[in-house]
């Protein structure tokens, strides 16, 4: 059987977030929670690993397959956290993620694995994430944000709600 029948053994997908275009972080005083946590795990990031050569991944999930069979064998984990790169960003030097495992349809699973699979999503993020880097989507999301900025300095640093 073809395993794209199913899908791939590990499946992986994130949005990036460039630390560097990040200028404020501060707390809207009228953010939900789940907003406030997540500008709050941004601005401990920024303090943490700096802004140079740093990536904030969020709205992030890992998917191992061990199975063939799509109703069982799969483990799912949401991550966030910081990746960083080269000077040239050329290649992932190291990943700091925070894994919280969210859905299994493992049978035989417990907490050994779920900690050693917890550390195997950083790996595999750091792989993706040079996968990530080598498909050229690094180089658009800063060209995408580089735009923006282009215009909101245009517009006298209004662009518009929702962008």
């Amino acid at each position: 059987m073809n395993k794209d029948t199913y899908g791939t053994w590990v499946d992986i997908a994130f949005d990036c977030l460039p630390l560097r275009t990040v200028t404020r972080v501060d707390i809207p005083i009228d953010a939900s929670p789940v907003l406030a946590a997540k500008m709050l795990r941004v601005k401990q990031a920024i303090e943490k690993h700096g802004v140079l050569n740093s990536y904030f991944l969020h709205n992030a999930h890992c998917k191992f397959h061990f199975t063939n069979d799509p109703r069982e064998g799969m483990v799912e984990f949401e991550f966030d956290g910081t990746v960083l790169t080269d000077t040239h960003d050329l290649q992932t030097q190291s990943c700091d993620l925070h894994v919280t495992l969210t859905r299994e349809t493992c049978s035989w699973l417990n907490q050994t694995i779920v900690q050693w699979l917890s550390g195997s999503v950083q790996r595999a993020v750091q792989l993706e994430f040079d996968r990530y880097i080598k498909a050229g989507d690094l180089q658009k999301v800063q060209e995408r944000l580089d735009r923006i900025q282009r215009a909101s300095d245009e517009a006298g640093g209004f662009v518009g709600m929702y962008l």
